[in-house]
């Protein structure tokens, strides 16, 4: 197998999303680095498997984002849209964590943030997690993080 080549490890754990998708939660690899991954996936007829929608993630993010998700009130008011925390990815590059609310959903939004001579504001890259589901989440990145090598600091 190539070293380039993207391969899931370990399977943590799927939210159930949309008719035909689910947001998988896994430790993946690429290039010799492993990382904590949630991302959408399709399964239809036509098509099963990965979309772009996602987020990867170091232990030391993963652990962040934990970190603010175990703060979150247990039902926040539709108006609480927030900024969360910000998690630096590599310089110019950060994961955003935010409490966010679509046509009267609230949700977890994690995406990258960049910021850089070329460009600042938000990339293509993330995801928005159900906020329903913010108990299960949190045990899945618990997982995660359990299992990912790493520092948290």
């Amino acid at each position: 197998m190539p070293a380039d080549e993207f391969k899931v490890l370990k399977d943590i754990g799927v939210l159930p999303s949309t008719e035909g998708s689910e947001i998988r939660f896994s430790i993946d690899e690429y290039r010799g680095y492993k990382y904590g991954s949630i991302r959408k996936y399709l399964k239809r007829e036509s098509y099963s498997g990965p979309t772009r929608a996602g987020i990867t993630m170091s232990r030391d993010i993963v652990s962040g984002v934990l970190g603010v998700l175990s703060k979150l009130p247990k039902n926040p008011s539709p108006s609480d849209e927030m900024e969360l925390g910000k998690f630096a990815k590599r310089p110019g590059l950060s994961v955003v964590a935010r409490l966010t609310v679509y046509q009267g959903s609230t949700g977890i939004d994690l995406r990258e943030w960049q910021e850089d001579v070329a460009y600042k504001g938000w990339t293509k890259r993330g995801i928005r997690l159900p906020f329903e589901q913010v108990d299960k989440i949190i045990e899945f990145l618990k997982k995660m993080r359990e299992q990912m090598p790493g520092s948290d600091n």
